[in-house]
C-alpha cells in the first residue's frame, strides 16, 4: 500500500479510566515502555484535561467538537433503560443542533478513509455517515491505495470495572477467570483520601496491570504502523477519555477524575522528547485534527487546535457534572495551569450519592466498611460528607490532591472572583441545557416521547433533458447524467452506495454522483444525529448513448 503523501494520516489511540500513571509522566511502578517511547519521539502535555470525568458525556465533546452541555449530551446515561429508577425520562439519544456533524464525518467529506474499532458511547448512536468502517473489525489497511486516513483504536480493559474482582464481574460476565497479579499490591500509593487497606491496594494494582496490557496493544497498533511504512506520515495521539476509575476521582471534575494523559506524536514538525505545560482541553483534540489535515475548522466547534499553524493559547479549561445513571447533580469548574474553581449548585447534596454501578468498586465498599466502623479518619472523610461548600478553590500545584478548600481565605479572593466570572462567561455561553430540567429538554428533542426520524432521500438526476426540478427514482438516459440526493430534514446528512451487496460500503454524499454509461442502482439512506435514520431508498437509472 502507498503512503498517502500530501496529506498526513491521523491515528488516535483511546484508553478509558485512566490518569497518567505511566513512566513517561514520571510514575516508577508503571510498566509502559511503548507509551514510553512514544513520548520520547513525540510530546507529552501534563495539562491535557476531559471536559467530564465519564466517558459519554466526555466522548461526545470529543466527537463533535462542542461542550456537551451546548448539545444536550451531559446527562450520563441517555441509551440506557433504567431498572432502578424507570421515572427517568431515558433511554433516548440526545439531539444536537441541526449544524453539528461529528469530526469524522467532516474528515470523509475532505477523502478521509475514517475508521473506529469499536467504542462510540456519544449519548447518540453513530451516525452511519459519520464512519466508513465502525466495529471490532475496523482498520486503516482497509482503506484505497493511496488515501489518506484517520483511524481511532478504543482499548477498554482499563475501565474502572477492571478494579473490580472476579465475585463483583461475574455479574455481568458469568465466565469471568481473575488473573493473578503481576504488580506487587504494597507498592502501589494511594490517594491520601482513600483507604489505604489490601483490598485498596489490590484494586489499584490490578489497574497497573490493565495499563500494562493497554500498553502491549498500544504497541502492536504502532507496529502496524511501521510494517506498513506508515510512521513517517503519520499524526499518532494517545489519549484517555477521562481520569482514572476511583472513588472521588471518576465522574468527579477533580484533577484526578479530568487530569488524562495526552501524547502526540508528529513527525518533522516538533523536536522529539517534548515536555509541554500548554494547557489542552479534549474538546480540542478534533479542530487539531481538522486544522493539521488542512481541512477548515467550522466556526460552531466549540473546541480550538492546540498545535500546527493555527493553534491557540488557552487560559483555562472547564469540566461538568450532572445526572450520572441514577442520581442528578449539578457541578462546573473551571482551571488554569494553578488553580480550579468548583461551584456546586446543589450544597445540600451529599457527595456520595447513589450510583450502584460505582458501589461495586472494591475501594467504595473499604469506604462504608471504615466508616461504619468509625474508622475512617481525616482526609479519608471528604467523600463521606453530607454536605458540600456552594464553592471551592484549589491551588492544584502545591495541593494536587484538591484536598484544602481556599474558597474562605482572604489571600485568594482575587483568584476566586478571577475563576468565578471566567466560569459565568463560560456557561452563558456553552451552558445551554444545564439548568432546564431533563424531562423538559428531551421533550424538546423527542417531541411526545418519539425520536424523530429524517426524511428519505430523493433522487433528482439532471441532464439537458431533466433540469432538475422533480425527483425520480428510475429512467433511461442517453447523455451523462448527475444525480443529486435531497432529504428535507434540516441538518441531515446522506449515506449511498451502488454495490449491491447486502453489506455495503457507504459512502458519504458530498455532490452530484455522476453517471456516465451502463445501468446504475443507487441506494440512500438520510441521517441526521440523534434521529432515527431514513427508510432506504433506491432508484435504478440507465445510460446508454
Amino acid at each position: 500500500m502507498k503512503d498517502a503523501g500530501r496529506k498526513p494520516n491521523f491515528l488516535w489511540i483511546t484508553l478509558e479510566d485512566t490518569s497518567p500513571r505511566m513512566g513517561c509522566y514520571g510514575d516508577s511502578l508503571a510498566r509502559t515502555p511503548h507509551i514510553d517511547r512514544l513520548a520520547q519521539e513525540g510530546t507529552l502535555y501534563r495539562n491535557a484535561f476531559a471536559t467530564a470525568g465519564v466517558c459519554a458525556p466526555s466522548r461526545s465533546a470529543v466527537i463533535t467538537g462542542m461542550y456537551q452541555t451546548a448539545i444536550g449530551t451531559h446527562h450520563m446515561r441517555t441509551a440506557h433503560t433504567n431498572v432502578h429508577t424507570p421515572e427517568l425520562p431515558t433511554p433516548y439519544f440526545a439531539v444536537p443542533p441541526a449544524h453539528v456533524k461529528t469530526i469524522p464525518e467532516i474528515m470523509r467529506a475532505s477523502g478521509y478513509y475514517c475508521t473506529n474499532n469499536a467504542k462510540t458511547d456519544y449519548q447518540f448512536q453513530a451516525p452511519l455517515t459519520a464512519w466508513d468502517e465502525n466495529g471490532k473489525e475496523a482498520h486503516f489497511r482497509k482503506r484505497d491505495d493511496g488515501q489518506p486516513f484517520f483511524a481511532v483504536f478504543n482499548y477498554d480493559a482499563t475501565h474502572e470495572s477492571g478494579m473490580w474482582p472476579a465475585e463483583s464481574m461475574r455479574q455481568f460476565m458469568p465466565n469471568y477467570e481473575e488473573r493473578p497479579l503481576t504488580t506487587d499490591p504494597d507498592q502501589v500509593e494511594l490517594p491520601p483520601y482513600l483507604p489505604n487497606t489490601p483490598k485498596s491496594r489490590a484494586a489499584l494494582a490490578r489497574h497497573y496491570d490493565n495499563v500494562a496490557n493497554a500498553d502491549e496493544f498500544v504497541g502492536r497498533i504502532l507496529q502496524q504502523l511501521e510494517e506498513d511504512g506508515l510512521t513517517d506520515n503519520t499524526i499518532v495521539m494517545l489519549w484517555s477519555d477521562h481520569g482514572e476509575g476511583l472513588p472521588r476521582a471518576k465522574r468527579w471534575t477533580y484533577d484526578a477524575g479530568i487530569c488524562v494523559p495526552l501524547i502526540v506524536r508528529c513527525p518533522e514538525k516538533v523536536e522529539n522528547g517534548q515536555v509541554s505545560e500548554q494547557l489542552v482541553s479534549m474538546i480540542d483534540l478534533g479542530p487539531t485534527v481538522l486544522s493539521l489535515a488542512g481541512i477548515p475548522v467550522p466556526r460552531h466547534i466549540q473546541g480550538q487546535p492546540f498545535m500546527g499553524e493555527h493553534a491557540e493559547s488557552r487560559d483555562y479549561v472547564f469540566a461538568t457534572r450532572d445526572r450520572y445513571d441514577e442520581a442528578y447533580d449539578k457541578v462546573r469548574a473551571v482551571r488554569n495551569t494553578q488553580f480550579k474553581y468548583i461551584r456546586n449548585d446543589y450544597p445540600d447534596q451529599p457527595y456520595l450519592q447513589w450510583i450502584p454501578f460505582s458501589h461495586l468498586h472494591p475501594i467504595f465498599q473499604e469506604l462504608w466498611r471504615l466508616q461504619l466502623t468509625g474508622e475512617l479518619e481525616g482526609d479519608k472523610q471528604v467523600l463521606m460528607q453530607n454536605k458540600r461548600p456552594p464553592e471551592e478553590l484549589y491551588d492544584c500545584l502545591n495541593d494536587p490532591h484538591e484536598l484544602h478548600n481556599l474558597t474562605n481565605d482572604p489571600s485568594y479572593r482575587d483568584v476566586r472572583i478571577r475563576l468565578r466570572k471566567e466560569l459565568d462567561d463560560w456557561c452563558g455561553k456553552y451552558d445551554v441545557w444545564g439548568d432546564i430540567p431533563e424531562a423538559q429538554m428531551v421533550a424538546t428533542m423527542w417531541p411526545n416521547g418519539i425520536q424523530p426520524q429524517t426524511a428519505k432521500p430523493l433522487f433528482i438526476p439532471i441532464n439537458s433533458q431533466l433540469l432538475g426540478k422533480n425527483a425520480v427514482d428510475e429512467g433511461t438516459f442517453k447523455e451523462p447524467t448527475a444525480v443529486m440526493l435531497h432529504s428535507a430534514t434540516q441538518g441531515a446528512s446522506i449515506a449511498y452506495t451502488t454495490d449491491e451487496d447486502l453489506n455495503p460500503r457507504w459512502k458519504l454524499y458530498t455532490g452530484p454522483i455522476i453517471l456516465t454509461d451502463g445501468p446504475a442502482c443507487i441506494r440512500a439512506i438520510a441521517v441526521r444525529i440523534g434521529y432515527k435514520d431514513s427508510e432506504v431508498t433506491e432508484a435504478a437509472f440507465e445510460l446508454g448513448f
